[in-house]
C-alpha cells in the first residue's frame, strides 16, 4: 500500500491541466480549460478542467475526476497503477518494502502474473541480443524482414531459445513461482508434472496492453519448420489478464498518435504493424486473427470515432472488411475500407512508400462503407433480381445499424442514386430494421435491468411498498429526550426500522421518490466536500454559545433525529471526515480526493465539480458563510420533510390492505401516526423557505 504521504505528494505534484493536455488539446475560458472530452464522440468541447480544485469533467458524458481518476480513465489502469504513472511523471520516489519470499507468495495473483510477463519480455529481448543462438536466428529473422533495431526495441521483440525448458528454468532460478509460468501460458504443463516453454524456437511478439503491462506473447516459428505448417503463429491463452478478443496489438504504441492523428487504420498482423510504424505511420493496430468485437471497438472509440480497415485485396482481405463493418457503424464510428492491390498486403506496401506516399495512396483510395459495399454486392449480383433484391437488404441492414438520423438519411440517399432505386423506399426499410434494432435494444436493457434486480435483492422478489431506512432515536444512546422542538418523533416509538440494502453504491434511483433522497444527499454531501472542516456557531445541549464543524453539525443534526443517510457510499464519507475532521491540518476536500478508497476520491471529484447557485435574494441578504450554513440546514429540513412525505404515503397506502381493514387496532394505530407525522409536516413547513436552484 503507498502511504497516504506519498498520495498526497503525487496529487499535489500532479497539474491536472499538464496531465490533461497530454491527452487533450486545452484552451482557456476563465479561470479554467476547455477541450473536446476524449472519453465520448465530442463535436464541441464539453471537457472542462478546473486547475483551482484540481479535477476535470465533461458535461455532457458525465466522466472526469482529478488527475489520477484521468489517468486510470485513459491507460485502463488501477487506481495504484495510475498514482505510480503519475508519480514517474513528476520524479516522485514511491517508497515500496523490499518484499520478503513470505509476502512474494501473498502478491495478488493479478500482479503477479503480470510481473512474470515483464520478466518473460525482459528475457527474450535480452537473449535475441546477447546470446549466440538468438542472434544468429531471431534477430536474423526479423533484420531479414527488413526491420531497424529502433522498431525492434520500440516491440520489444525477442526469441525463445529452442529448448524445452530454458526459459522456464532461468525464471525458477529468478524466484518466479512455476504456478503462474502455467497461468500465462509461457509454459505447458505435461500429465507427469513436468513443464515446457510453449514458444521454444520462436520469434516473439510481446502484446502490450493500453497501459503498458505485458499481457501476453504471440511466437512465430522459424526457418524451415514454417513450411507447410499450417499454424506459424502460437499466442498465449486466455487467462486472469489477458483475452485475446478485447486486446489490439500494438495499441500501447500507436495511443497517441491516434488521439493526434484522430483516426487509425486496423490491420491483420503483427508485421503489417511494424512494417507502418517504420515507414512513419504509427497511428495503426491489428486485431491479428480474431473477429473485431465491440470490446475492441470501445477500447478504439476512446481515442477516436474515425477508423480506415486496410486489408490485403485478396478473398480473405474482402471477408475481413465487411464483417467488420456493422459492428464498427453500430458503434458509431466513421468508417472507411482500402484493399491494398493484389499480392500487397501492409507490410509488403509500406516497404514500397514512405509515410508521405502511403498516406496520399489512402486518401485517393479508400472508400466509403456504402461505396464498398454497395459496388461489392451488386458485382455478385450480376443481372439476377432476386439475389439483387436479397444484397440491397443487407446493405440497408447496415445503414440501419447507424445510431445518428442524419448519417443515416445521408447513407439512403447515396445508396438509392448508387442502387437507381427510389430513395422512399429504402428508407422505410431503413426505418423499418432501425425500429426492430431499438426494439431488440430495449429488451436487452429490460432484461439486464431484471438480471440486476435479482442479484440485488439476492435472488428474492423485490417487496412493494418498503418502509425508509429510518434509524430509531433510541439506538443513539447520546440522543436527548425527545420534544416539541426535535424531530424524533419521525420514528414511532416501537417501530422496527426497515433495514438498509447492503450492496447499494449510492441509491438505486429506481423511482422519484429515491431519486430525491439521492439529489438531497448528494447536495449535502456536495457542501461537506467543500466544506466540511469549516467551523459555524451553534450551541451545545446547555444552549451554551459554541463552534462546530460543518461535517459533525451535518452528522449530529441526523443522529439527534435517528436518522441515517441512505447511500452507503455518502454515510461512509461523512463518517470518514468526522473521524479526521480536527487532524491537523485537515481540509475535506483534500482528504477525500485523495482518500485511498476509489469510491470515495471518485465521487469528491464529481461533487466538487457539480454547479449549483442560490436563489438571488439569499445573495444579495446573505453572505457567503451564511448562506453555507442556511442551504445546509434548508436541506436537512427537506430530507426530513422527504422522510415524513414517505411514511405519511406508506401509511395511506397501508390503510387499504385487506388485513388493516379488517383490523380496527392497526387500522386506528396507522390513523394515530398520520396525525403526528401531519403535525412534524406543518412544523416542517414553517421553517422550509426559499430553495435552491441546481443547475
Amino acid at each position: 500500500m503507498i502511504p497516504q504521504s506519498t498520495i498526497d505528494r503525487i496529487i499535489d505534484a500532479a497539474n491536472i491541466v499538464d496531465v490533461v493536455s497530454d491527452y487533450v488539446t486545452l484552451r482557456r475560458a476563465g479561470a479554467s480549460y476547455k477541450g473536446l472530452c476524449p472519453f465520448h464522440d465530442d463535436k464541441t468541447p464539453s471537457f472542462s478542467v478546473s486547475p483551482a480544485r484540481g479535477v476535470c469533467k465533461c458535461f455532457s458524458c458525465g466522466k472526469g475526476g482529478n488527475s489520477v481518476h484521468f489517468i486510470m480513465e485513459m491507460e485502463q489502469m488501477s487506481y495504484v497503477e495510475a498514482l505510480k504513472h503519475l508519480a514517474k511523471k513528476y520524479g516522485i520516489p514511491v517508497e515500496e518494502e523490499e518484499m520478503t519470499d513470505e509476502q512474494r507468495q501473498r502478491m495478488n495473483e493479478r500482479e503477479s502474473m503480470f510481473a512474470v510477463n515483464e520478466w518473460a519480455a525482459k528475457y527474450f529481448s535480452q537473449i535475441m541480443m546477447n546470446n549466440q543462438d538468438g542472434r544468429a536466428i531471431g534477430l536474423a529473422y526479423f533484420r531479414s524482414r527488413g526491420f531497424r533495431d529502433d522498431i525492434i526495441a520500440k516491440f520489444r521483440l525477442g526469441f525463445c531459445l529452442d529448448s524445452p525448458d530454458a526459459m522456464s528454468k532461468e525464471a525458477k532460478a529468478k524466484g518466479y513461482n512455476e504456478k503462474y509460468l502455467v497461468d500465462t501460458g509461457l509454459c505447458v504443463k505435461r500429465d507427469n508434472g513436468t513443464v515446457y516453454d510453449r514458444f521454444r524456437g520462436r520469434a516473439m511478439f510481446p502484446w502490450i496492453a493500453v497501459n503498458g503491462k505485458v499481457v501476453a506473447f504471440g511466437g512465430r516459428v522459424l526457418d524451415a519448420r514454417t513450411k507447410g505448417v499450417n499454424q506459424k503463429y502460437v499466442n498465449s491463452p486466455d487467462s486472469l489478464i489477458y483475452h485475446k478478443a478485447n486486446e489490439l496489438y500494438g495499441i500501447f504504441q500507436a495511443k497517441k498518435q491516434i488521439a493526434k492523428e484522430d483516426m487509425v487504420y486496423m490491420v491483420e498482423g503483427y508485421t503489417d504493424v511494424l512494417a507502418m510504424h517504420q515507414c512513419g505511420i504509427e497511428n495503426v493496430v491489428a486485431n491479428s486473427g480474431t473477429a473485431l468485437n465491440e470490446a475492441q471497438i470501445h477500447l478504439l472509440h476512446r481515442f477516436t470515432n474515425n477508423i480506415t480497415l486496410l486489408y490485403d485485396g485478396d478473398e480473405a482481405g474482402i471477408h475481413a472488411a465487411t464483417r467488420s463493418t456493422d459492428m464498427l457503424l453500430a458503434e458509431g464510428m466513421n468508417v472507411k475500407i482500402l484493399l491494398l492491390p493484389d499480392g500487397d498486403d501492409p507490410d509488403s506496401f509500406s516497404r514500397k512508400h514512405n509515410a508521405q506516399e502511403f498516406k496520399e495512396y489512402v486518401a485517393a483510395h479508400q472508400t466509403d462503407f456504402i461505396l464498398f459495399k454497395t459496388n461489392l454486392l451488386l458485382k455478385d449480383a450480376e443481372r439476377d433480381p432476386i439475389k439483387r433484391a436479397k444484397l440491397t437488404e443487407e446493405i440497408v441492414k447496415s445503414i440501419a445499424v447507424i445510431p445518428d438520423e442524419i448519417i443515416r438519411s445521408t447513407y439512403v440517399h447515396e445508396c438509392a442514386e448508387i442502387l437507381n432505386m427510389d430513395e422512399a423506399v429504402l428508407m422505410r426499410s431503413a426505418n423499418k430494421n432501425r425500429a426492430a434494432i431499438i426494439e431488440n435494444m430495449k429488451k436487452e436493457a429490460q432484461r439486464e435491468r431484471e438480471r440486476e434486480a435479482r442479484l440485488l435483492n439476492n435472488g428474492q422478489e423485490a417487496e412493494n411498498g418498503v418502509s425508509p431506512t429510518i434509524s430509531p432515536a433510541a439506538s443513539s444512546p447520546d440522543a436527548p429526550p425527545a420534544d416539541d422542538d426535535s424531530f424524533a418523533s419521525l420514528t414511532a416509538e416501537n417501530e422496527t426500522p426497515a433495514q438498509p440494502t447492503d450492496i447499494q453504491p449510492i441509491i438505486t434511483k429506481k423511482n422519484e421518490t429515491d431519486r430525491r433522497f439521492f439529489g438531497i444527499e448528494r447536495m449535502m454531501m456536495s457542501l461537506i466536500t467543500r466544506y466540511g472542516e469549516q467551523l459555524i456557531e451553534g450551541e451545545d445541549e446547555q444552549g451554551e454559545k459554541t463552534q462546530i464543524t460543518v461535517a459533525e453539525y451535518v452528522q449530529g443534526d441526523l443522529a439527534y433525529d435517528g436518522i441515517a443517510l441512505r447511500s452507503p457510499l455518502y454515510a461512509k464519507m461523512l463518517e470518514a471526515v468526522c473521524a479526521h475532521v480536527h487532524d491537523e491540518g485537515f481540509i475535506a476536500s483534500k482528504f477525500l480526493l485523495n482518500n485511498q478508497e476509489e469510491d470515495i476520491s471518485r465521487e469528491a471529484a464529481e461533487l466538487i465539480s457539480d454547479r449549483y447557485q442560490l436563489s438571488k435574494g439569499n445573495q444579495m441578504a446573505q453572505s457567503e458563510e451564511e448562506l453555507k450554513i442556511t442551504y445546509l440546514a434548508r436541506l436537512l429540513l427537506d430530507y426530513k420533510n422527504a422522510i415524513v412525505e414517505e411514511e405519511l404515503k406508506q401509511c395511506n397506502s397501508d390503510l387499504t390492505r385487506p388485513e388493516v381493514k379488517e383490523d380496527i387496532t392497526k387500522t386506528l394505530d396507522i390513523m394515530r401516526r398520520i396525525k403526528e407525522l401531519g403535525e412534524i409536516q406543518r412544523q416542517l413547513a414553517k421553517m422550509l423557505g426559499d430553495r435552491v436552484v441546481v443547475k
